[in-house]
């Protein structure tokens, strides 16, 4: 009896250590889907990183690695830092993916040359900016980051977003985090990926192409660019804009629901719609359905503990024969500034800004805001664009610094976590269209997005 007493005991500690063993197991399988530390280039590898040569090529097996067809070279220097002493690097942009769960993650990135210069631009999923022209002097290393997030269509076990199909094309909703490098000379010496924190704020965008990640060049949105102005760790924008949205469909589709099922206490939520609601089969209507919209976005906003902005639409470019804008888009603006003052919520007025902006530029400048090109001169394209809606990289860009500056005014709690040293943006003194200057993406579509 005693004997068998003692073999149980045993057994049960040998049990009690495989268990644990086995635990250990999943949590380091677990660790490793969303913590990574890649090594860039063909020279000694960095300890606890994993190699990535320019043969390292994207496979579902391997769950990381350049998309097909990217053009990539490494490039060594003499040194005893294995991490900074090789690196990857191209002639044009070329793109880097890695599979990975939904949800919010910090991101590392040690560019430059050891005995060189270089430029680096970095947009993720559908081109959002992260980081802008970060030059590095010759011989100079330098670590850069930034917090990015990643969405799946899921909601919960049985109910997700009902994506359009051109969607699942997308670089987003795919449970993959897809980088693009850019820039005259992209040098890539490391990159790390790490969780980020659970109580980080993160802002949630709603709203239509004017906001969404635009997929393809030569079309951008502010939601797109606005990351690139705040510091890693301490914000992190969710942007589920889509084209051709309204305020009412953005409900049926299950987007607000998506929305509701992550939002926590702490975060904000920016809503901004009006182009296609105004339209006459939308079914909604500026002083009533539109209206109870928004009170419903913002009651539930608020029941998670988190912060609804509302945020008026901007102007499209429709000029008078005095060279002042018209307003197309009806009673929608003045609707959303009337809720926000009876729901007692902040309010960026783009409408206000995009006017001062558009009409600062003046009416053929202000071409070069929206997506105007002649035929045959932009890649891909050998028909005139002629959009008056939409916006170019210099209009989205123009349009996020009035977002930043509508987020200071509002004394929203992130303005402090925005990046020490932007200047204040005067939306009647746009940047110089003659020295502003920003690198396109290589996947072109001159198909234009939903709405108008």
């Amino acid at each position: 009896m005693v004997y068998l007493q003692l073999a149980l005991m045993q057994f049960s500690t040998i049990l009690l250590i495989t268990n644990l063993l086995l635990l250990k197991t999943l949590d380091s399988f677990s660790q490793n889907e969303t913590e990574f530390k890649f090594d860039f280039g063909m020279g000694k590898t960095a300890k606890s990183y994993t190699q990535i040569s320019p043969e390292s090529i994207y496979t579902k097996e391997k769950g990381f690695g350049f998309m097909p067809n990217t053009k990539v070279e490494s490039m060594s220097r003499k040194g005893r830092n294995a991490l900074t002493t090789d690196f990857c690097t191209s002639k044009e942009p070329f793109f880097f993916t890695v599979d990975i769960p939904e949800g919010n993650y910090n991101i590392k990135l040690t560019l430059g040359d050891a005995e060189g210069e270089s430029t680096t631009t970095v947009k993720v999923e559908n081109r959002r900016l992260m980081l802008e022209k970060i030059s590095t002097s010759q011989g100079e290393i330098v670590t850069k980051t930034f917090t990015v997030n990643v969405k799946s269509p899921q909601i919960n076990a049985t109910e997700k977003v009902k994506l359009k199909p051109r969607e699942l094309n997308y670089l987003h909703w795919d449970n993959q985090l897809t980088f693009e490098f850019n820039g005259t000379a992209p040098k890539i010496c490391g990159l790390e990926i790490s969780k980020a924190a659970d109580d980080i704020t993160t802002v949630f965008l709603a709203g239509n192409s004017t906001v969404v990640d635009q997929v393809q060049e030569p079309y951008a949105a502010w939601g797109q660019m606005i990351p690139r102005f705040f510091k890693a760790e301490k914000v992190v924008f969710a942007n589920h804009a889509e084209s051709g949205e309204t305020i009412r469909s953005f409900v049926s589709e299950k987007r607000l629901d998506k929305i509701m099922s992550q939002i926590k206490a702490g975060d904000y939520f920016f809503i901004e719609f009006a182009h296609n609601d105004q339209k006459a089969n939308s079914g909604v209507e500026a002083n009533t359905t539109y209206k109870e919209y928004l009170r419903t976005y913002i009651q539930k906003t608020r029941e998670k503990g988190a912060t609804p902005v509302l945020v008026t639409s901007m102007y499209r470019r429709n000029f008078d024969a005095a060279g002042k804008l018209v307003n197309t888009l009806g009673d929608f603006p003045e609707a959303m500034r009337q809720t926000a003052n009876e729901q007692n919520v902040a309010l960026i007025d783009l409408n206000a800004m995009s006017k001062t902006l558009f009409e600062a530029l003046g009416v053929e400048n202000s071409k070069k805001a929206f997506v105007h090109y002649a035929a045959n001169t932009f890649p891909g394209q050998d028909k005139e664009i002629h959009d008056d809606t939409h916006f170019s990289n210099y209009g989205a860009y123009q349009l996020a610094k009035c977002i930043i500056e509508g987020i200071k005014k509002s004394n929203l709690g992130i303005s402090q976590y925005l990046l020490n040293g932007l200047p204040t943006f005067d939306p009647s003194k746009p940047d110089p269209l003659e020295t502003w200057s920003f690198p396109h993406s290589p996947l072109v579509n001159v198909i234009k997005p939903d709405g108008n």
